[in-house]
């Protein structure tokens, strides 16, 4: 009898403590490396509404105080170490206004600032900037027709600023594509009022020339007299 009973009580206090147990899997642990999201509480939490390619995106520390519940930010590498390149997407050229305005991603790294670096030819780097974290998405004007350039994005932090692969026009070369690098050459075109300026010139031109063969075909010719006319004339008297 007394078996019995102690076997239920021990039943019993297996159930309690199972049912009160909490079962790990994977999504539990913090993800360190790149690119993984960083997880406290897997059964509640979701992912931020962060898009490290979005422009004037908000923080994503500061989205996770907005929430009853802490949401999922984006692994980051460590504060004291410098931050990866940034990724440059589209450039878009503005011949008419001679300015481009570039769109890039941030990297997976606490960025404090951009900065954008442009090189002429073989001069030295202009820098325009700073840009605040959340900003992904910039202008830069003055640049000439014709001009060929290359167009960096820089991102800094305490710890310094992100890696920038070569310097200059020559250096472009070995670059990754602006959908993968932090860098992109570009040449500026013509701009559009100049193209329409040269096909006037042209054209009043080429009006010209053609007023001025009417005017010695029909009147020139007439006054000073066509000297195949009179060859014809002087054959015809001596017949």
């Amino acid at each position: 009898m007394l078996g019995s009973l102690y076997l239920l009580w021990l039943v019993a206090m297996t159930t309690s403590l199972v049912s009160k147990a909490q079962i790990l899997t994977p999504q539990d642990y913090e993800e360190k490396e790149e690119g993984y999201w960083t997880v406290t509480t897997a059964s509640l939490a979701v992912r931020c509404d962060y898009d490290r390619c979005r422009h004037l995106q908000v923080p994503c520390k500061e989205l996770q105080k907005v929430g009853p519940v802490a949401c999922m930010c984006p692994g980051l590498s460590r504060e004291d170490q410098q931050p990866d390149p940034p990724r440059l997407g589209e450039v878009q050229i503005v011949a008419q206004e001679s300015c481009v305005v570039v769109h890039w991603c941030a990297p997976f790294s606490p960025v404090s600032h951009y900065w954008l670096l442009l090189w002429e030819s073989n001069g030295a780097p202009q820098k325009n900037g700073p840009l605040n974290a959340t900003v992904r998405r910039a202008e830069v004007k003055g640049l000439k027709p014709g001009g060929a350039y290359v167009l960096c994005v820089v991102a800094a932090n305490d710890a310094g600023e992100s890696h920038v692969p070569g310097a200059g026009v020559e250096g472009s070369e070995n670059w990754a594509g602006p959908s993968f690098g932090p860098c992109h050459k570009l040449i500026m075109p013509p701009r559009p009022t100049t193209l329409v300026h040269a096909a006037v010139g042209v054209g009043t031109a080429l009006v010209l020339l053609s007023c001025a063969a009417v005017v010695w075909h029909f009147c020139l010719r007439e006054r000073w007299g066509c000297p195949r006319r009179q060859g014809t004339a002087q054959a015809s008297e001596a017949l």
